[in-house]
């Protein structure tokens, strides 16, 4: 009985016996079952020593070699993990970052790492003070530009022309800026005063004159129809014609039902005059996203990468 109390008690500790002794390298094990064993006496050993590194009563010498120890165990570990990966067992090795409250990442989770009273000792104490002021640094600058981050269309200005306030009082500066330069211009060019001044070309006459283009009468150069296959031609070209006719007369009358009608949706009703196939929504400009429903997306995504992050892709 004290044999095996012995033997169980070595076993505990991790001794063992010289033929039940673990192997120096991991990559010498061809069974997965004793690469899961060695893995697990490993984890034993590193939940011993971690409570262990707890005790008041150690010295800081002790706390330091106690504190390799560990980051030993926790190389060897990797070690025989990517051996059971290499042998076509379990995945171990999840690379997830320790992560705080405000969702920085714990100093001292990559590399070298401290445990205990080892976070407490003279040299290490000064490194987690400098990384602490340092992310206060950060936080204070990410919190000061925090407020220009995730605005929405309204603050670059994309809703100032819904309204109509700002296009009238641009339109009046430009009318104002027009007739100085072209009084300006007379003067120089010694123009008599009573010269009428023009009007600024603006894009709704444009749009017009496109509109208005289609009803006019269609020039056709093949006026004389000598043969059956002209004469097919001369019937195509005038039923496109006369369905160019229809879409831009359409299109003028809903113009002129809607005379509220914003610029956007003026041009996208002259190109639908030329493209009958096409809709005015599909010539509109996309509308972008509110700022509610951007952080309804992100955190949809956030969420799903969490889910796939701990419990796995859905099969």
């Amino acid at each position: 009985m004290l044999y095996r109390f012995r033997e169980a008690q070595a076993a505990e500790l991790g001794l063992g016996t010289r033929a039940d002794r673990r192997p120096k390298m991991a990559s010498a094990c061809k069974s997965l079952r004793d690469c899961e064993r060695w893995r697990g006496e490993i984890l034993r050993e590193i939940s011993r020593k971690v409570s262990k590194i707890q005790d008041a009563g150690l010295t800081d010498y002790e706390v330091r070699d106690l504190n390799d120890e560990i980051n030993k165990l926790l190389r060897e570990k990797r070690h025989w993990e990517n051996q059971i990966i290499a042998l076509g067992g379990a995945n171990y090795r999840r690379n997830v970052a320790m992560l705080d409250d405000d969702g920085k990442e714990v100093p001292g989770t990559k590399g070298y790492k401290y445990f205990g009273r080892a976070k407490d000792l003279p040299g290490v104490r000064e490194l987690f003070q400098s990384r602490k002021n340092e992310e206060e640094e950060e936080n204070k600058v990410f919190s000061y530009y925090k407020k220009y981050m995730n605005q929405g269309p309204e603050y670059y200005g994309d809703l100032d022309e819904i309204d109509g306030k700002l296009l009238a009082f641009e339109r009046e500066a430009e009318e104002e800026d027009w007739e100085e330069a072209y009084i300006n211009l007379r003067e120089v060019l010694g123009l008599p005063s009573d010269t009428p001044i023009p009007k600024i070309p603006r894009p709704e006459s444009t749009a017009r004159t496109a509109i208005s283009e289609p009803d006019r009468p269609p020039t056709s150069t093949k006026r004389k129809a000598g043969t059956e296959d002209e004469d097919v031609d001369m019937d195509a070209g005038e039923d496109s014609k006369k369905a160019k006719t229809t879409a831009a007369t359409t299109a003028t009358s809903g113009l002129a039902a809607a005379p509220d009608t914003d610029t956007a949706r003026l041009h996208a009703l002259t190109a639908a005059a030329y493209m009958p196939f096409l809709e005015v929504e599909h010539l509109m400009p996309p509308k972008l996203p509110t700022h509610e429903e951007m952080e309804s997306v992100l955190l949809g995504l956030r969420k799903k990468a969490l889910v796939e992050e701990y419990f796995g892709e859905a099969s």
